[in-house]
């Protein structure tokens, strides 16, 4: 893993992070075996990658680097992100690139729900990078692409992933209301990591937030997930697991934290799945009503399956 700055070309190519440039390299321990997953080589992965650029489209598969990719695409199965490819933050953990974004793409919400509708998705994940350069954060640009969803797939359930709308008044409000079926927000990681590995964030009011969702419409699913292997304590982990059931929180995702880069944060261990299988445990009785938690878990890894979980989980609760 190596970052490349040109020093040479008239016209240099401006680096992914140019904010993590000079740090100095923070190295990893060897990943160990249960880590490792195949190359992506499948006609369906393929099939979706163009399905994906012909209809202009970015995914957080791709700009996160997320280990999932061969499975989830060889399925027909993307994680769509709206609003561009450059982030307004810049944390530690995170592949995507950093910078001024430009302006949003008016068609955009269009282009989503027809790929979603070439793609045959029964259930779609929609994220974004974050957009404090925005007045509403992006919150509309977000309802847009739901409505726009809902009218050329009816059938199609929603889940979107969003960024904090952190000093964005009214933002959270706008994008309920479009109601999607599932409302994710990740913490990323615990309190005491939050300067380090999220320095843009706030732990709180991300709690808040989605506190606030079960507030304004009860039906509607929120999920939150955090990494694991950044430094954190056990007992910070219990303490995350009560802070999101205080909030209402039923789904909950934990996975394993892995170096984009050596300038981005070092993976301080690597959980064992033991330990995550501890995890799912305890998870469970703290009361959500969906947990899935191992070393390759991530947000949207598995979404289709695991809403209709979700919603037996919740009727199964109410008898």
């Amino acid at each position: 893993m190596v970052v490349l700055v040109d020093t040479v070309s008239v016209n240099q190519v401006r680096p992914r992070h140019p904010e993590k440039v000079n740090r100095p390299d923070a190295l990893s321990p060897p990943k160990p075996d249960w880590i490792r997953v195949r190359a992506p080589n499948t006609r369906g992965y393929a099939d979706t990658r163009k399905i994906v650029k012909e209809n202009g489209l970015v995914t957080v598969c791709e700009e996160a680097g997320c280990p999932n990719i061969g499975e989830c695409w060889d399925k027909k199965h993307a994680t769509f992100m709206i609003m561009g490819d450059t982030c307004t933050r810049a944390c530690a953990f995170c592949n995507v690139k950093t910078g001024m974004p430009g302006a949003l793409e008016a068609n955009e919400p269009e282009h989503v729900a027809e790929a979603t509708f070439k793609l045959g998705l029964t259930h779609v994940v929609v994220t974004s990078v974050d957009r404090d350069d925005l007045a509403d954060g992006g919150a509309e640009h977000f309802a847009q692409t739901i409505r726009a969803i809902r009218a050329r797939c009816p059938t199609t359930t929603i889940e979107i992933l969003t960024p904090d709308f952190l000093r964005k008044e009214g933002a959270l409000e706008v994008v309920a209301a479009a109601k999607p079926d599932v409302f994710n927000h990740n913490l990323e990681t615990v309190p005491a990591r939050y300067l380090t590995v999220r320095p843009g964030a706030r732990y709180f009011h991300s709690i808040r937030l989605l506190q606030r969702v079960k507030e304004i419409d009860p039906t509607i699913f929120t999920k939150s997930g955090i990494m694991v292997g950044l430094g954190e304590e056990r007992h910070e982990v219990l303490q995350v697991m009560d802070d999101l059931r205080s909030a209402e929180v039923d789904f909950l995702t934990i996975g394993q934290y892995l170096q984009p880069t050596r300038k981005h944060h070092a993976v301080m261990r690597y959980v064992t799945p033991d330990e995550f299988a501890g995890y799912e445990k305890v998870a469970y009785t703290k009361g959500f009503l969906m947990v899935s938690a191992s070393p390759l878990t991530r947000s949207s890894h598995h979404a289709g399956e695991d809403f209709a979980k979700l919603q037996a989980a919740r009727v199964a609760r109410a008898r």
